[in-house]
């Protein structure tokens, strides 16, 4: 009875967002599933895929392409993958911002890719291959997305890949986005450039415009600590061409007001992608913390017990009034001693003169 309860109080456990789009997943690769048995896999591939030259007329695969998953190892790949990180995300983040991340990162991602390929097609030509020969589906986009946001929550954390290959979090991004540069390199551009898109999509939404609300801070918006920045992602020989791109691209965004003020641009005074500029967002975030707390332990402490036991309060002695009083009570000294001395000769001289 244990075991058949466990799935269900698995279930029941499981955030909405993330519950509500793992359903999603399997109903959506279910129908097509059932469409491709029965024969209309390419009417299923026309108002469920995002295909660049058709989709204008289908803009709802702009986001519903990503929950078909059409090969049965895709499927499992995601199902094992993705529930669980987004119930981890959830939890962290709450289900508005999940959503949020989720949309974001898909719908543009895809949006990139339909622009990408009106371009090779009015470059090259081809139409049968660049708008009607790439059907664009998957969980590729959240596969990277995820990654991303797991590199900024717990870079240094240590996974197994497959029981074998043990990596930190941080470097698995790049690792995914290595084999996307393969794969597009040798020719399979769909769906494999997504994961492009998918990994600058998800970084600029959680560098930039992921909302932060807290007592103590009030709304932000962003990451930006250097551990998450730009150059981080790439090789230290190219962080310098990268950065004056990037201050560039963020000082114009900045004057289109395209980017949210957050403390951090406050911080640092502007925004800087080498090490050396901004402070982290974990550092700035306790130091407020620790500020707060201050506040709070000096208000619940009593006058009495903070005046005697507090070291701040010890007052060292006045050297100045101390060296007065020693400079009276040696001139004092030194008159009764004058004075005994006059006296002893009077004496001397009486006694002299008898």
């Amino acid at each position: 009875m244990a075991l058949l309860s466990s799935p269900f109080a698995l279930i029941q456990s499981t955030p909405p967002v993330t519950k509500a789009y793992t359903g999603a997943i399997i109903i959506s690769s279910a129908v097509y599933g059932w469409c491709w048995w029965r024969g209309l896999a390419s009417d299923a591939a026309y108002y469920m895929t995002m295909i660049p030259g058709s989709c204008l007329f289908t803009p709802w695969v702009f986001l519903t392409s990503a929950l078909l998953e059409a090969s049965i190892l895709g499927f499992i790949f995601s199902i094992i993958f993705i529930p669980p990180s987004l119930r981890y995300l959830e939890r962290l983040w709450g289900s508005i911002e999940t959503l949020k991340f989720i949309v974001v990162t898909i719908v543009f991602s895809n949006l990139i890719t339909f622009a990408v390929n009106w371009i090779e097609y009015l470059l090259f030509g081809k139409p049968e291959l660049f708008l009607f020969g790439m059907k664009y589906h998957g969980q590729m986009a959240m596969h990277i997305g995820v990654l991303v946001a797991f590199t900024q929550i717990i870079p240094e954390y240590h996974v197994q890949v497959m029981g074998v290959l043990r990596a930190r979090v941080k470097t698995l991004p790049m690792a995914y986005l290595g084999l996307s540069t393969v794969m597009c390199i040798i020719g399979f551009q769909c769906p494999w450039i997504i994961i492009q898109f998918g990994w600058f999509v998800s970084w600029i939404y959680l560098r930039f415009y992921k909302k932060h609300a807290s007592d103590i801070s009030g709304t932000t918006y962003g990451d930006r600590s250097e551990t998450f920045s730009l150059v981080s992602w790439f090789p230290p020989f190219v962080h310098y061409p990268l950065s004056i791109l990037g201050d560039k691209v963020y000082s114009l965004a900045t004057r289109l007001r395209l980017i949210p003020k957050s403390y951090g641009d406050i911080e640092a005074n502007g925004y800087t992608q080498v090490p050396g500029g901004a402070r982290a967002e974990a550092e700035r975030r306790r130091a407020l913390a620790l500020k707060a707390l201050d506040q709070r332990v000096a208000n619940t402490s009593s006058p009495v017990g903070s005046s005697s036991t507090n070291p701040r309060s010890y007052q060292a002695p006045n050297l100045s009034t101390s060296e007065s009083g020693l400079s009276q009570s040696s001139s004092q000294n030194g008159s009764t001693s004058s004075q005994e001395v006059d006296i002893a000769e009077s004496k001397s001289k009486s006694k002299v003169s008898s």
